[in-house]
């Protein structure tokens, strides 16, 4: 059974790629010919994360196995696409990128409040996209809380390469050392965002119907959100054509609410945008256990 180990394997690889490719190619030429051949690879040859999203597709949004494919095959190619448009933010070469943002007011006005913010989001169309474009609109800092592995292969390397992102990176530590990190950037009005579908093994999780079965979900994000008291807001950055890209934002959480009462709208929120986009849905592990 394949199951998330806190590690996104085979990024740096794709970034190295993509990288030495966009410095010297159009993007449409990325996406069209390198892009195409090297997500075919990864779709034929990467059975254990194909398999995994075909059966997810077959099981929660009832497709049937040629359809569930099909699906899988555009998924492999979009999420490509963000790995490459990822690089092109960080290079500068953007121009040609447009957006809208669905409730930016939401987020300005948790800007304006002076309390901070959690953002809470998933592995659902291109969250680095996201922050890039987040913090040319917003007045607060913005610091991504991802596992210790993550940082190391990915952030190092683009940092290296590119000038790295725009937003501050807090790593997940053993010591908690990152709990710290959180409470002293929200108490200076920084948002903090922080992914909220993937467990991982020998973390605490709560377990929530998603498409009528049950799944689990890490409960670390929803307790930052409901301890910490600033306002929560879920967010989501999706392709809508291939240089466009839409953001929203639910109305925010202000009153007091568990861990379990955030974790629950959440989980209503990924379910209404992966029946919308399941072809950016970028989960290649077992959502259910059997």
């Amino acid at each position: 059974m394949s199951k998330w180990d806190g590690k996104s394997k085979g990024s740096v690889f794709g970034y190295k790629i993509f990288l030495i490719t966009i410095k010297y190619l159009s993007i449409g030429i990325v996406y069209n010919t390198i892009l195409r051949l090297v997500s075919l690879y990864f779709y034929w040859f990467s059975e254990e994360k194909r398999e995994p999203l075909v059966k997810f597709y077959q099981e929660a949004l009832s497709y049937d196995r040629k359809k569930a494919l099909k699906t899988a095959k555009s998924n492999f190619y979009i999420f490509g696409q963000t790995l490459v448009d990822r690089v092109v933010f960080l290079v500068g070469k953007n121009k040609q990128f447009t957006h809208t943002f669905e409730n930016e007011t939401q987020l300005i006005e948790m800007s304006n409040a002076g309390k901070g913010g959690v953002l809470i989001s998933g592995h659902l169309g291109n969250w680095e996209t996201a922050g890039n474009l987040l913090v040319n609109r917003l007045s607060s800092k913005i610091n991504v809380i991802m596992y210790d592995e993550e940082v190391q292969e990915i952030k190092e390397f683009l940092d290296a390469n590119t000038g790295g992102s725009k937003f501050d990176i807090i790593a997940i530590k053993d010591d908690f050392s990152h709990i710290i990190k959180i409470y002293n950037a929200l108490s200076n009005n920084e948002f903090i965002a922080v992914h909220a579908d993937r467990v991982k093994e020998g973390t605490k999780f709560i377990e929530i119907d998603f498409f009528g079965k049950p799944a689990k979900f890490p409960l670390g994000p929803f307790i930052i959100a409901s301890k910490f008291k600033a306002p929560v807001t879920f967010v989501f950055a999706v392709k809508e054509t291939k240089y466009h890209y839409h953001l929203s934002a639910t109305p925010a959480i202000t009153e007091s609410k568990s861990p379990e009462d955030i974790a629950q709208l959440y989980v209503q929120e990924l379910e209404k945008k992966v029946k919308l986009h399941p072809e950016q849905w970028f989960n290649y592990f077992e959502y259910y256990d059997y």
